[in-house]
């Protein structure tokens, strides 16, 4: 009896392996970071339905060449910089920037994304080098 268990067990794994070769093992997470030319890093801009964006306060320096790039993970937004004329949605997800002079700007949500859309807003600081 306790070799028939042994022997299910054995070919419901194998199934199982058989299963996750043909269909493809999930994909391992990419560094977008690394991906990025050199001289240029990546400001990624996660936005969601709880009227927030993954960061409060995005930080960069003058000289710095930066790819920003809105990720929506729940819902549908969009990202504008008025004083940068940044404007990011589902069809225009990202943008190079090179920052020249010091400042700090109000990051809104441009989408109508609901009840908290007029709070959806965070802030960029560019520091003097």
């Amino acid at each position: 009896m306790h070799k028939w268990i042994m022997f299910t067990v054995f070919i419901a794994a194998s199934l199982l392996g058989v299963f996750l070769l043909t269909f493809k093992l999930p994909e391992k997470p990419v560094d977008e970071a690394a991906l990025m030319p050199d001289g240029v890093t990546l400001m990624k801009v996660v936005a969601s339905n709880d009227f927030t964006f993954n960061q409060d306060v995005f930080t960069a320096k003058v000289g710095d060449k930066v790819i920003m790039r809105l990720e929506n993970k729940s819902g549908v937004h969009g990202l504008k910089i008025d004083e940068l004329q940044v404007s990011l949605d589902n069809n225009n997800k990202e943008t190079e920037l090179e920052f020249t002079e010091p400042g700090e700007y109000i990051i809104y949500c441009s989408i109508a994304c609901g009840p908290g859309h007029q709070t959806m807003q965070a802030k960029l600081i560019v520091e003097a080098a």
